[in-house]
């Protein structure tokens, strides 16, 4: 199944803030089809996934500045690495996000829940931020919102990855969605949440322990369970 049989499917228009320009839908997504398709093609065949049953996870480490893209057949248990992004740009520190206007990129568990093609950042992909845990501890009234993959090279505690990069990774996520994958999960940590790196970070980060320790769990599962 080549690609340009699901474009149709990439029309879709989603998105609060992050404000669209003004543009026919279809320019952009075929200009981007046609410089990615064989690419990304070829690089699931590597993989051995195939386009018709793709799904993804991706997962962020903010003390090295990647995203990892893992992709599997839908109807396997382990996911393989597909690709990994660095941060085109960083804000903030180790932590988590709790107040809007903090700079903080997010940490925790999250999935991606809007899909904007006509973003200002080239395309873009939301996150359900804030999660109940950013709404249990977070600032009561001002927690934030509107935290994004994206392109472009600014962050203000959104992850950018370049328009290049972005490209490929919202092709494979429609592609994701159009098998079916309702949710794409992309859990942001800090760094690998071993016990030996919670420890060596926990003299300058005492206060975050705990909350490093809640999603340890998540972590260790995709390692263990989850990861080929």
């Amino acid at each position: 199944m080549k690609l340009f049989y699901i474009l149709p499917l990439l029309l879709l228009i989603a998105c609060s803030n992050d404000t669209p320009i003004k543009e026919t839908p279809m320019t952009r997504v075929e200009i981007a089809y046609q410089e990615k398709s064989r690419f990304i093609e070829s690089t699931l065949a590597q993989a051995g996934i195939q386009l018709q049953s793709v799904h993804l996870y991706l997962r962020a480490f903010k003390q090295a500045q990647k995203l990892e893209v893992w992709a599997k057949n839908k109807q396997e248990v382990g996911f393989k690495k597909l690709l990994t992004y660095d941060f085109c740009a960083f804000s903030g520190d180790l932590g988590p996000k709790r107040m809007e206007g903090d700079l903080q990129i997010p940490e925790g568990l999250y999935h991606i829940n809007r899909f904007n093609p006509l973003s200002k950042f080239h395309f873009s992909l939301g996150l359900n931020y804030p999660n109940a845990s950013d709404v249990k501890l977070g600032h009561p009234t001002k927690v934030g919102s509107d935290i994004f993959i994206h392109g472009g090279c600014a962050s203000v505690g959104c992850i950018a990855i370049t328009d290049d990069k972005i490209e490929e990774l919202y092709i494979l996520a429609e592609l994701a969605r159009k098998n079916g994958q309702k949710k794409i999960p992309c859990p942001i940590f800090p760094f690998p949440l071993t016990t030996e790196n919670i420890q060596l970070y926990a003299p300058t980060y005492p206060n975050q322990v705990v909350f490093w320790k809640s999603l340890q769990l998540m972590y260790q599962e995709f390692e263990l369970k989850m990861k080929q």
